[in-house]
């Protein structure tokens, strides 16, 4: 028998939700094998097995979410084989659910008293926990919010430490008050819940609550984090595209007959792996107190896919050639549109591109994506009035804004980065020397 744990498939992932079993229990598993699809924090991903067997046990079942290292399936050496935990079951989490069939039945029912046949003991609460969150029932969840605990601080007395409703109603009991809620939030037990907000408006059928994905979901919290823990400072500049775009002309008429066709945004992202070589002082990440410096410089480049925003990343930018940039970016964007991204496909990035210039927008401001310390936002192409050697011309422009993480980059260093980089832009052939 061995166990298959929930596995760490990008490098800010904290837990997984199971989106489809490929293999169901009896089936035969080579290594190699698709076992499981996992929606983690950036998409969704393919996990393989790593051993011939066959699958005996599936003890997450589609939907759920599993924390980091969690055990979420069994495979054994024949079909017939059954796990010491199981019980003969096959049924995912079997023993978790058996031990709320009240729950399960009543389900949005309010809570009253404790009507349980026995009642959990008086819980004390536990400190701070570093590791996985708590096993929690959904009725459980809402129960602890409707009373204002802190659930992490509650021990739960079901299967595996499952935090179930007699652990939240003893709780309340106790008077654990949550940490993080605010006071006019915490709402007495016999307190109806609060009306989803979408139920503010004069009539209910205006909006609906629709179902947000783990990707959209981590992505909130994730640039709430980075707004909230890297300072960011923004620097803005204009430059000049008419050399760029006869230079984008050119290579593309000479790599006509390959297929091959590079855009503005294969040229910048080029020229930024070109000036982050000149300035590596912009190559760095702020991590836990400590400055790391990247040698390799590996840009990430934002796809709009329809869960969100991914940054597949592009492994070596600087060696690359306009050729394998273009070839690399497209195959890694088709990827993320499918959720066919692996894991390293995703991680590593030391530096980010967020291009929205072909969809009209004229600048903005981009987030950092940690732990990089800076982001290049680039606005759309625009034909206007430009001073040319004294004269007023029609020239293209692009509008650049790199966004840099201060405890990291200092200002000067970071306008001397937009500077060098504006200047291969506008001098492209820098670009590929």
């Amino acid at each position: 028998m061995s166990e298959i744990h929930m596995p760490r498939l990008s490098d800010t992932m904290e837990e997984g939700v199971i989106s489809t079993w490929v293999k169901k229990v009896g089936d035969e598993v080579s290594s190699g094998d698709v076992l499981v699809e996992i929606e983690t924090d950036k998409a969704v991903m393919e996990y393989e097995a790593y051993e011939d067997g066959y699958l005996v046990k599936q003890t997450a079942s589609e939907g759920d979410t599993v924390a980091i290292g969690e055990v979420i399936g069994i495979i054994g050496d024949s079909p017939d084989a059954v796990p010491e935990e199981s019980g003969g079951s096959d049924a995912p989490a079997a023993e978790e659910k058996a031990a709320e069939p009240e729950e399960e039945a009543k389900g949005e029912e309010e809570p009253a008293e404790a009507t349980s046949s026995a009642p959990a003991e008086p819980t004390t609460p536990a400190g701070d926990v570093d590791g996985p969150r708590p096993r929690t029932s959904p009725l459980a969840r809402r129960l602890a919010k409707e009373y204002g605990l802190d659930i992490t601080k509650v021990q739960g007395s079901g299967p595996k430490g499952r935090i179930v409703r007699a652990d939240i109603e003893a709780a309340a009991k106790e008077g654990y008050a949550a940490q993080d809620v605010p006071a006019e939030e915490k709402a007495a037990p016999s307190a109806p819940a609060k009306a989803p907000a979408a139920q503010s408006f004069d009539d209910a059928r205006d909006s609906e609550e629709l179902k947000t994905s783990n990707v959209r979901k981590v992505i909130a919290r994730r640039l709430t984090e980075s707004k909230q823990t890297v300072p960011h400072f923004y620097l803005r500049r204009a430059i000049d595209a008419e050399a760029l775009k006869a230079f984008r002309a050119q290579i593309n008429e000479q790599l006509s007959s390959t297929g091959v066709k590079i855009s503005f945004n294969d040229l910048i992202v080029k020229a930024c792996a070109t000036t982050l070589k000149l300035h590596p002082a912009v190559n760095t990440s702020w991590v836990e107190d400590k400055l790391v410096q990247h040698h390799r410089v590996n840009v990430g480049v934002a796809v709009a896919v329809d869960a969100g925003l991914v940054v597949p990343v592009l492994h070596d930018t600087d060696k690359a050639t306009l050729s394998e940039i273009s070839t690399r970016t497209r195959d890694l964007a088709g990827k993320a549109r499918d959720n066919k991204l692996k894991p390293q496909e995703m991680s590593g990035g030391t530096f980010s591109v967020s291009n929205l210039g072909m969809f009209g927008v004229d600048s903005f401001s981009a987030v950092i994506n940690p732990p990089e310390a800076a982001i290049l936002a680039v606005g759309a192409m625009r034909p206007e009035p430009t001073v040319v050697d004294g004269e007023v011309r029609v020239r293209n422009r692009i509008s650049l804004e790199l966004s840099v993480d201060h405890r990291a980059v200092d200002g000067a260093v970071g306008a001397a980065f937009l500077k060098d980089l504006a200047e291969i832009l506008e001098e492209p052939m820098r670009i590929i020397l």
